[in-house]
């Protein structure tokens, strides 16, 4: 067992599940119970789904906790897109969003090829 809040995927995950929170706040109320819930789920699937995996006994099952995780950053990719070509948030924002995503996918990436190595 690890203490997920020293991995730094954790900590950027964490981070971009409060940015989403704030941009969806501003989707339109008929969204609440729709686009808005499953991005927010998303979202915060990620960190969640690691700090789940810190709490088992192996680096196997980290892994596949983290791999959950890499599920929901795609379905978060896609959510964006959505959200983007419907103008609930701006391209400029999107491609903050966007960017910030494929780091946290690529530093999961990283982290799942490490405990792999370890098996």
């Amino acid at each position: 067992m690890q203490d997920f809040k020293n991995l730094k995927v954790w900590e950027k995950a964490h981070l971009f599940v409060i940015k989403i929170y704030k941009i969806t706040s501003n989707f339109p109320k008929e969204e609440l119970y729709n686009l808005v819930s499953q991005t927010r789920r998303a979202a915060v699937s990620i960190p969640t789904n690691i700090a789940e995996g810190c709490g088992k006994n192996s680096s196997i099952e980290l892994a596949r906790y983290c791999q959950i995780s890499m599920g929901s950053t795609t379905e978060l990719e896609y959510l964006l897109l959505l959200s983007n070509e419907l103008k609930y948030i701006s391209d400029e924002d999107y491609k903050k969003f966007y960017d910030e995503l494929i780091e946290i996918k690529k530093m999961l990436s990283s982290f799942l090829q490490k405990l792999r190595k370890e098996n």
